[in-house]
């Protein structure tokens, strides 16, 4: 995957940001918004490390839903699905690797590697991209969600309104009915998240760790019916990017609105429910 033009963390360390062309760096760079012009000295050697693992091979796919340990999800036989997004056993999620996250991007795929689905932020206003390069204010602001099939049909809209504490997901299908809400539990301690619809709670979001990378997703009767499991995304982009996978196991059949809440659930892990250093909190 090579990295598009774009203003990037100055790897001469002489600055705060130099723009990458798309092949190459070049003397612009800029300091807290303010740009000027610096030579690219030994700077061509590093053009090589521009070029990222490419997470919808579909070989690494597999190894992230049949590994164990950091490198997988550890499922041996998930059974068949129906190869769209709410048929599916496994979901894979792959984030597109950037070296600086301006807007989310996520492919989703099946346990084979073939990609069922996307996730792309919109509405994201060039100040808003500002602001998110240069601080963590954008956190509190309003994110967006459309999750698409391979057709380009939009099958869900999340939304997360603007929030100071706590955040709440709003989950739509495509035509923009509300079909429930991921709503956050608490501040302290592992994250937890409840599900629900029409006032009525259909289930539950917990992390299993501090740092928030898996999750157990319960029904209103406290039984498992899913589990996210991050994985691990290789060294380049964990030194480099903040991209994130994450191998979704769904147990059984579901019916409506807890399917979508619980698939929902899944792609919006990195906007919603993942509050460490490296998602929105």
């Amino acid at each position: 995957m090579t990295i598009e033009a774009n203003w990037l963390a100055d790897p001469t360390k002489r600055h705060q940001y130099r723009y990458w062309n798309g092949s190459a760096w070049t003397e612009h760079v800029a300091d807290n918004g303010v740009q000027s012009t610096d030579p690219t000295d030994g700077l061509d050697r590093l053009d090589a490390a521009l070029t990222l693992d490419d997470a919808s091979d579909p070989v690494k796919i597999r190894e992230q839903v049949t590994g164990s340990g950091y490198g997988g999800a550890g499922i041996q036989s998930p059974g068949r699905g129906g190869g769209d997004l709410f048929s599916e056993p496994v979901l894979v999620v792959n984030q597109k690797a950037k070296l600086i996250e301006l807007t989310n991007q996520y492919g989703v795929f099946d346990q084979n590697g073939k990609q069922i689905g996307s996730v792309n932020q919109v509405g994201q206003s060039t100040l808003k991209k500002a602001m998110r390069l240069i601080s963590s204010v954008d956190q509190f602001l309003t994110h967006r969600l459309e999750i698409t099939d391979m057709s380009g049909t939009v099958v869900l809209r999340l939304t997360r309104p603007a929030k100071v504490f706590k955040s709440t997901v709003v989950v739509e299908d495509g035509s923009g009915r509300e079909l429930g809400r991921i709503v956050q539990r608490n501040m302290i301690g592992k994250i937890n998240f409840g599900l629900e619809s029409n006032g009525q709670e259909l289930g539950a979001v917990k992390a299993e760790n501090w740092r928030a990378w898996n999750f157990r997703i319960e029904d209103a009767t406290g039984s498992e019916v899913a589990r996210i499991t991050k994985t691990w995304e290789g060294l380049a982009k964990t030194m480099f990017t903040t991209a994130d996978n994450y191998v979704v196991q769904i147990h059984g059949r579901l019916a409506q609105p807890l399917l979508s809440l619980v698939v929902a659930t899944a792609l919006s892990v990195d906007t919603a429910l993942k509050q460490d250093d490296r998602g929105f909190g």
